[in-house]
């Protein structure tokens, strides 16, 4: 990046912020502005690499088979204004599947599309020179992520831009390697640097006059729960019964519904529905039911719970309102236990405002995923009936502090979400509804699907890798920056 073009860089982003205050980068001299503390941070370099990884065992969602994974993996060394040089590093999958579907792109294309964007990415965050916290360094580069996006549509002439969710999953390993490298700068659990004592500015810079005075830190706790119910995965194509199995994988880990509950003490359940059939909806979750039911009967275990997703594949409303009403028409104990349902219509709310749920709400919490983009589209799915949100990292540490804020002080119902990962993104995925207060359980699925990827981090954190009482022991989660460390 030569001077010319750092400096409309930084006017770019002193436009998009409202004026954070941008030193005089192009005479190579930093000038911390009047609102800089001096725990604020420099990003001095960012990297970042990829690795490949086959699933166990393949996991049907949203109408696809996925059996594949790129994790992508930053590392960010940072410096303090007393010039301590700090490093940390951020790890997600890339989900492109989940983030940027498309009927007219292959798999390859919009993985390509995504690492394009992510080298685009890469240049953008290593360019900010600001002294500051991570939330604002965030805040004024995300415009600029955004647009970038677009660029790079253009660019390779995408028949499918790249979606705004799509932009928020590549740039969150960038966010969470700055998170994580500032809370290690100062020996602190990131969830300890989100109050006053830090940040530059409380919510009312990022959400207006309503949150004068308060920070994130008003709505999320700085300790982890001790540990929280993880929820199991049943994705389309997962065997429920031994009648499923085809071929058995044999490599010591459990391949039928049943065989996962005693392996794992499992008392939550994820189903994943296709929404194109009702009637193979309605038995799906029959099926689990059934499995379920028996199998902790024999265990002696009386409370169990379900989450149904759709990942926004039902066509109406109507066709979630006859589907919940033949469910409980069925098995109207399996019906009590449904926590939620998540996302069953399209995401783009905007686009579909005859999609309210206030009818389907009545009947069970109506949560919202690939929709929650920001805080508007928050709002916006409040108006048309939603109660709930998915809160994940894996859309930005920054952006999901700052909704979960309003999440939090609407009193939404909240859960929080997975994208399978492994290792090191668990950890940071798994933090952020750890210290959310209205979250219940968690996801954890790479155990099902990536286990090779976790090997390394079992012996680190055996309370996240080895379930046995159905719960993560995310106590675990309290150490500098995001919690895991690369030593």
């Amino acid at each position: 990046m030569n001077k010319t073009t750092r400096r409309n860089f930084f006017k770019n982003a002193a436009a998009v912020t409202g004026g954070i205050g941008i030193g005089n980068l192009s005479a190579g001299v930093t000038i911390l502005s009047a609102s800089t503390k001096k725990t604020d941070i420099r990003i001095e370099d960012i990297s970042h690499s990829y690795q490949e990884y086959l699933y166990r065992t393949p996991n049907k969602f949203a109408g696809t088979v996925v059996d594949r994974a790129t994790i992508m993996t930053v590392r960010c060394t940072v410096r303090t204004s007393s010039g301590k040089v700090v490093k940390g590093f951020g790890s997600m999958p890339l989900g492109n599947v989940w983030s940027f579907p498309s009927k007219r792109m292959s798999y390859a294309a919009t993985l390509n599309a995504m690492k394009a964007l992510a080298e685009e990415i890469a240049k953008i965050t290593g360019g900010y020179k600001e002294f500051d916290h991570p939330i604002d360094i965030n805040w004024a580069l995300n415009s600029l992520y955004l647009k970038t996006a677009a660029d790079v549509s253009a660019r390779l002439h995408l028949p499918d831009p790249i979606p705004k969710l799509c932009t928020l999953v590549t740039a969150s390993p960038f966010d969470a390697a700055v998170h994580d490298a500032f809370g290690k700068a100062h020996g602190l659990n990131c969830y300890h640097t989100y109050g006053p004592e830090f940040m530059n500015h409380d919510l009312s810079h990022y959400l207006g006059a309503e949150y004068q005075g308060e920070y994130p830190s008003s709505y999320i706790q700085k300790e982890p729960k001790s540990r929280m119910p993880v929820y199991h995965l049943v994705s389309a194509i997962d065997p429920i019964d031994e009648s499923d199995v085809a071929k058995r994988v044999d490599d010591g880990l459990p391949e039928t519904l049943p065989e996962w509950i005693n392996y794992n003490g499992l008392t939550h359940f994820k189903i994943k529905l296709n929404g194109d059939d009702p009637k193979w909806d309605v038995d799906r979750v029959l099926r689990v039911d059934k499995a379920t039911t028996e199998t902790q009967k024999k265990r002696g275990v009386r409370d169990w719970f379900y989450a149904l997703d759709f990942n926004e594949r039902c066509p109406n409303v109507d066709y979630l309102l006859q589907f919940l009403r033949q469910v409980k028409d069925k098995t109207p104990t399996g019906y009590e236990r449904i926590q939620y349902v998540e996302q069953p219509t399209a995401r783009d709310l905007k686009a579909h405002p005859e999609n309210r749920m206030q009818e389907a709400a009545k009947l069970r919490p109506i949560v919202i995923d690939e929709s929650l983009t920001d805080v508007e589209a928050l709002l916006l799915s409040r108006q048309m009936g939603y109660t709930g949100a998915s809160i994940k990292a894996s859309k930005g540490q920054s952006q999901m502090v700052i909704v979960t804020s309003v999440a939090e002080k609407h009193k939404m119902f909240l859960c929080g979400g997975d994208m399978s990962c492994p290792g090191a993104a668990l950890i940071q995925s798994a933090s952020l509804p750890a210290h959310v207060p209205g979250v219940r359980a968690i996801e954890a699925n790479a155990r099902q699907y990536m286990p090779a990827a976790n090997k390394a981090w079992e012996p680190r954190f055996p309370g996240m890798f080895r379930i046995t009482d159905g719960t993560i022991h995310t106590g675990e989660l309290n150490g500098p920056g995001l919690g895991p460390s690369e030593g």
